[in-house]
């Protein structure tokens, strides 16, 4: 009889170092947040925003995930905050290894609030935990208001999603009503936010969400 070879789930392996990663995060008092998106959705210049606006007040660094290239890592650079570049090289995803390599790039004790910005993908990275403490979906008006239901797992496990180009909705047939009676349906208490990154609409409402959410992960490390 041959032998049957087992191979672990990659999953499995993913959530092991992940475990470790996100104890080494909250032993620090650092809050995760592991942002997502398709590609184009405006996530890159949310977050140039959010920096400019709590930098002074918090420290931040960045992990920005791409398939190739640096360049919003040189966006986000410019902007006085560590960033660290990954490149997948072709994944569609980060995972806890790649996550593992990027904190070992960082000054973990100079940190309140670090935000992945995942690879650009509505599908893959909601199923691989990083050891972030809360996933953040950002959608534009320009996608459509049917990706809730389309892609819902994306949806079930993010904490908070934010509708983004809210200044483009009226050059589309985006139905909010629909869109958030979609999302209701998949995650009754997930938090919900509007922005324009050109109108800066929003983006304090989110900052000041985020600040308690520094605070008190904080408060639960001492």
């Amino acid at each position: 009889m041959s032998e049957i070879k087992v191979v672990t789930n990659i999953l499995q392996t993913n959530d092991a170092i992940t475990a470790k990663n996100k104890d080494l995060l909250n032993d620090k008092g650092i809050y995760v947040v592991n942002l997502m998106s398709s590609p184009g959705s405006g996530k890159t210049s949310l977050l140039e925003l959010i920096i400019a606006k709590l930098k002074n007040d918090i420290n931040i660094a960045v992990i920005e995930g791409d398939i190739y290239t640096t360049k919003d890592a040189q966006r986000i650079e410019a902007q006085g905050v560590p960033v660290v570049q990954i490149n997948t090289g072709g994944a569609c995803h980060l995972d806890g290894e790649m996550i593992k390599g990027a904190l070992s790039s960082l000054n973990l004790d100079k940190i309140d609030l670090l935000v992945i910005e995942n690879v650009g993908n509505l599908v893959c990275p909601a199923e691989f935990e990083i050891g972030e403490d809360i996933k953040i979906c950002v959608l534009s008006t320009t996608e459509g208001n049917d990706k809730p239901l389309k892609y819902p797992l994306m949806f079930e496990k993010s904490g908070a999603v934010i509708l983004n180009k809210l200044d483009l909705i009226d050059y589309t047939n985006f139905d909010k009503e629909e869109f958030y009676r979609d999302i209701k349906s998949l995650n009754a208490n997930v938090d919900t936010f509007e922005t324009s990154c050109v109108k800066d609409q929003g983006i304090d409402e989110i900052c000041l969400w985020l600040v308690s959410k520094i605070e008190n992960k904080k408060i639960k490390a001492k």
